[in-house]
């Protein structure tokens, strides 16, 4: 389980410096497209489209996997707070499931709807440019994938007392 968790955990990390590639080249692009506006006047064409589909899509949910990782999602305890240690404790393990399973099901549906892009040949028409964005429609269930494998690693180790084991093989 914990060379499980530590594969997949680097599969998160590797989302996560994708995510923030993703970031830098969006401020190189946008930065060189109002360079450009403003200088030559001539915008880069596709500007609005790579942004919209392809780095904010992949700077967001790519990532996502690994804020999970590092139990960076926001929680709000009022009252799971005021219950007792062990009751926390599995309250958290059931959570674990209960979370995996939508996450899985977000997955799958933008898996669906990936696939039916793709087919299509989704693209936006951009001035005179056209812009294939449906490989930007994958970034959504990898990134859920991602943390629903984590979650339901998480659970497995609720289920068979591994959790903080697994927790210290990060």
């Amino acid at each position: 389980m914990q060379m499980l968790w530590r594969a997949a955990t680097g599969v998160t990390r590797l989302g996560t410096i994708l995510g923030g590639c993703a970031i830098a080249l969006m401020m190189v692009h946008v930065s060189l497209d109002v360079l450009f506006r403003h200088v030559f006047n001539s915008p880069l064409p596709g500007t609005l489209t790579m942004v919209t589909y392809y780095y904010m899509v992949i700077a967001t949910f790519v990532p996502l996997a690994h804020a999970e990782a590092q139990r960076a999602h926001i929680s709000v305890e009022i009252v799971t707070d005021r219950l007792p240690a062990r009751a926390q404790h599995h309250l958290q393990g059931w959570m674990y499931l209960a979370t995996g399973a939508v996450i899985a099901l977000l997955a799958w549906r933008s898996w669906l709807e990936a696939l039916k892009a793709m087919r299509l040949g989704a693209s936006q028409v951009q001035g005179a440019e056209t812009i294939a964005v449906w490989p930007g429609y994958f970034a959504l269930p990898i990134g859920a994938g991602l943390m629903a494998l984590l979650l339901g690693l998480r659970f497995l180790a609720y289920l068979t007392g591994q959790s903080a084991r697994m927790e210290a093989a990060q």
